[in-house]
């Protein structure tokens, strides 16, 4: 997610927990189903070593139906994980021409080791688009305002996506629309089709997705992943996923410079939801009548827009030799070995 202020670029990703309290700090650990790490061992790899050979990210329209292959779609918030890849390895790490690698190498690594360890029928990163307002700027000018992107950083953000599309997977990125809103599509398309799918984000606004039929992998430290279903959310906010909106609209969120209802914390909006059921009924009974348009403002803001367009997604193979020919030609040649590796 980004915001737009005198022309420059800032960040406003959500990277900040809802709450300060130790209860969910960075390190805080979701309870509930273990969390797993990504070190690159091949934890789940021998699973699917004998599945059925898909068709790359070029198969025509129309493919197979989203349970045929018995895999989960795999989509994952691309500034997200650029964002802590960038700011997690040295600013030392430069592709040949002398410009920053840092979050294309950091990336390119957690994809790797997600797919590795996920084997999933296919895959979609989705992307902001940093130089174009969204409809939730222009509703809300505050929204996650204050942020500066280094210039080294959104240079990366804009090559990324030709690693991706080399490996054999999609990208989603529209003017108008966040990253979020693309995961949110395409989980209910692979819900529609009755597929199962995996969120990787770092934005705890992406547990609305949670289902039975939908997993968010939520990053906490050293390469562990927090898997996170409903029953996560509900232990850890005290609320369903799908009241998730009316719960960050009641709770505020300072990284998106969302204030909340006046008075409310994190235990104020659950008790509120589980009083009400939702934020519309909370103030059809009265409450916040000062605040009633603004609250349903924030929840709007804070929903992710399952509309956002988004390509076909047959199943893919991918095409990790065009890819390490890529970082090749970007003089990552350790890059470029870890990917040959895997062709």
């Amino acid at each position: 997610m980004t915001s737009m202020a005198n022309g420059t670029i800032r960040s406003a990703r959500n990277y900040a927990p809802w709450s300060g309290s130790s209860r969910t700090g960075p390190n805080a650990k979701p309870q509930g189903r273990a969390s797993t790490a990504y070190t690159g061992s091949k934890r789940t790899a021998n699973r699917h070593k004998d599945q059925a050979q898909t068709s790359d990210a070029s198969h025509s329209p129309g493919g197979s139906p989203a349970a045929s292959s018995g895999r989960p779609l795999l989509v994952i918030d691309g500034d997200s994980f650029a964002h802590r890849s960038y700011h997690a390895l040295p600013k030392t790490i430069r592709r040949g021409d002398g410009t920053g690698a840092g979050a294309i190498v950091g990336f390119a690594n957690f994809l790797l080791r997600l797919y590795e360890a996920e084997r999933p029928r296919a895959v979609l990163v989705g992307w902001d688009t940093l130089e174009v307002p969204t409809a939730r700027h222009q509703k809300f000018p505050a929204y996650q305002s204050g942020r500066d992107f280094d210039d080294a950083l959104i240079e990366q953000l804009r090559v990324l996506p030709e690693l991706v599309a080399a490996c054999g997977f999609i990208n989603a990125k529209a003017p108008g629309y966040e990253a979020d809103d693309f995961l949110a599509a395409a989980v209910a398309a692979e819900e529609r089709k009755g597929g199962a799918a995996l969120v990787a984000s770092g934005d705890r606004d992406a547990f609305q997705l949670a289902s039975e039929s939908t997993t968010i992998l939520f990053p906490l430290r050293a390469g562990e992943m927090a898997r996170i279903g409903p029953a996560e959310v509900r232990e850890r906010y005290g609320v369903n996923p799908k009241q998730v909106p009316d719960f960050i609209a009641l709770r505020g969120d300072p990284s998106d410079k969302l204030p909340g209802a006046p008075g409310v914390g994190p235990k104020g909006a659950a008790d509120l939801l589980r009083r009400y059921g939702s934020l519309d009924h909370a103030l059809d009974e009265g409450r916040f009548p000062a605040q009633a348009n603004l609250l349903r403002l924030y929840r709007a803001i804070a929903t992710m827009d399952a509309s956002a367009p988004i390509p076909n997604l047959p199943d893919q193979t991918p095409t990790w030799a065009r890819a390490s020919a890529l970082a090749l030609g970007w003089g990552l040649n350790q890059l470029a070995d870890r990917l040959s590796k895997r062709a």
